[in-house]
């Protein structure tokens, strides 16, 4: 009797602390995407995978890749095989970061077709030219102008080497709103960091 009993106790004890263990391992998401498309010009495949990766870790709902004046010629000729290995890097990442959802990455397009493309969103194209309005003051007013309501918001990026001057006029004739990240020259991904970052303080 007392070995049946002592074998019971083990037995409860077993499936206590399993229960215990297995109460410790409950998968926690994170909030799902900011409500935020990023436009990027499509530049050198290794960078634009790391951009890719720590904008999905960062909460980013899109990303489109778009060719620019300034993309490299072999550079956009390869993109379109790219958008599976950027889904990939996206899967993978939104995995590690937890997220409950994966971003939307588009094919690669033409930049004035996306420029051009109609959109409810509010357009933001980041300028070097622009010293009077921050990306933080253009998402600030996006806040506003949306009064209860959470602003859909549409970032553009440009290349390495900045947007071409007639790249500019067309994002200013299709309504897109000039904005800074500062004085700082950035590359292409730290912009990307950085943008992400400013949304998210705004926003959260």
């Amino acid at each position: 009797m007392l070995w049946r009993a002592a074998t019971c106790f083990m037995r409860r004890l077993q499936q206590s602390r399993w229960r215990e263990k297995r109460a410790k391992f409950v998968l926690i998401l994170a909030d799902p995407a900011l409500p935020v498309t990023l436009v990027v010009a499509v530049y050198k495949f290794d960078r634009m995978e790391w951009a890719i990766e720590k904008a999905t870790e960062l909460g980013v709902a899109a990303i489109v890749p778009v060719i620019a004046r300034r993309t490299e010629k072999h550079i956009a000729q390869a993109a379109e095989k790219r958008a599976e290995r950027w889904r990939r890097i996206v899967r993978e990442a939104s995995q590690q970061a937890r997220r409950s959802d994966e971003p939307v990455i588009h094919e690669p397009v033409d930049l004035a077709a996306r420029v051009r493309a109609a959109s409810t969103a509010t357009r933001i194209v980041l300028a070097e030219q622009e010293r009077t309005t921050t990306l933080r003051y253009a998402i600030e007013e996006a806040i506003d102008a949306a009064k209860e309501e959470m602003p859909t918001l549409e970032i553009a990026i440009g290349p390495e080497g900045g947007w071409a001057p007639a790249e500019e006029a067309l994002f200013d004739a299709n309504g897109w709103r000039a904005a800074s990240l500062g004085p700082r020259i950035l590359r292409v991904e730290t912009a990307a960091i950085a943008a992400l970052a400013v949304v998210a303080s705004c926003l959260e």
